[in-house]
């Protein structure tokens, strides 16, 4: 039997409704270009591989922050704390000042991190592939922070809502 006669057409709001059953970490996406600073909220955050360093993320190809991004060929993942669902929200939204009130620092190589995230990893551009309506961007990992920096609790998604783990409640 053939792939085609298998096909089903999936509504896109319940293949939604259904991914949003897979809790996600949140990340803010940064770069610096020479209009100053750059960053956009990003959920689809994974590590790809130890040797060489990979990260990946998927981006909308109707962003209008990647671009900018792209077009320096690096950029730094900032993996939010639960303290930081504001900071999501900002980074979030079209059209406002992204960086407002940011308490940030940069890399050796110049992209901005955040201050009070989990950790961060700066990357150098690795490859970008076509996927729909979003662009699978990786990014080899060249500078990252120390793992002893102060552990926070992650801030989540799931269900279309922010989330927070409850640590002192067993499984």
């Amino acid at each position: 039997m053939s792939t085609a006669a298998h096909r089903r057409d999936i509504d896109p709001r319940a293949f939604r409704d259904t991914l949003g059953l897979y809790a996600s970490g949140i990340t803010i996406i940064t770069g610096h270009d020479e209009q100053g600073p750059i960053g956009c909220t990003c959920q689809s955050f994974y590590s790809v591989s130890t040797d060489p360093p990979l990260i990946s993320f998927s981006v909308m190809k109707t962003s209008t922050t990647y671009p900018r991004i792209r077009q320096t060929g690096r950029f730094a993942v900032n993996v939010l704390s639960q303290a930081q669902q504001g900071v999501s929200n900002q980074f979030a939204r079209k059209g406002a000042d992204k960086w407002a009130g940011i308490r940030w620092g940069s890399t050796r190589a110049g992209n901005p991190v955040l201050e009070d995230t989990l950790m961060w990893l700066d990357c150098e551009s690795w490859a970008e592939h076509d996927a729909g309506d979003h662009l699978i961007v990786l990014g080899r990992v060249i500078e990252m922070s120390p793992a002893t920096q102060p552990v926070r609790e992650p801030l989540l998604y799931f269900q279309g809502r922010y989330r927070y783990l409850h640590p002192d409640q067993a499984p």
